[in-house]
């Protein structure tokens, strides 16, 4: 495999990367609570995986990459049954605060274009503004917001 350069990666993730929440139902004194975690994910064919984990080395980050088997779907339609057939997958979620914080933000931030550019920029507003996000990741809006990440040139 060549060697990685963060220009590969930024737009690898452009086609291939989501920023997104993942949202968890908890149960305390009875009651039920929704909370949302931020978070970053990429998800890939199996046959891709030794990519998924070179970029996972490559941004120095610890999370696991999870193995998903593959299956088939069937879709019943007026003209029969469409099966389709779903190949093994492979998986990289990063939702860690410290890893969020330190290392995907400051590689992300004004570096992407199109579209994903406008999808980062959200997903950091909506961690500010969605209640159900928990309170220990607000700290990744505030230093948004408050201009840490237009100071921070830990990353090309």
């Amino acid at each position: 495999m060549r060697e990685l350069t963060n220009e590969f990666i930024r737009g690898f993730i452009e086609g291939e990367g989501c920023f997104t929440f993942h949202s968890n139902t908890l149960i305390r004194n009875g009651k039920t609570s929704k909370k949302k975690t931020p978070a970053f994910s990429i998800q890939l064919n199996e046959r891709d995986k030794e990519l998924l984990y070179a970029i996972r080395d490559y941004l120095k980050i610890k999370n696991r990459i999870y193995n998903y088997r593959g299956g088939s779907l069937t879709i019943k339609t007026s003209n029969g049954d469409k099966v389709y057939i779903r190949g093994r997958k492979v998986m990289l979620v990063v939702r860690d605060l410290g890893s969020l914080k330190n290392t995907i933000i400051p590689f992300f931030y004004k570096k992407l274009r199109g579209y994903k550019s406008l999808q980062f920029i959200d997903w950091l507003e909506n961690i500010g503004r969605d209640n159900e996000v928990q309170k220990s990741f607000k700290i990744l809006y505030e230093l948004y917001k408050s201009g840490f990440y237009e100071k921070n040139f830990i990353f090309d």
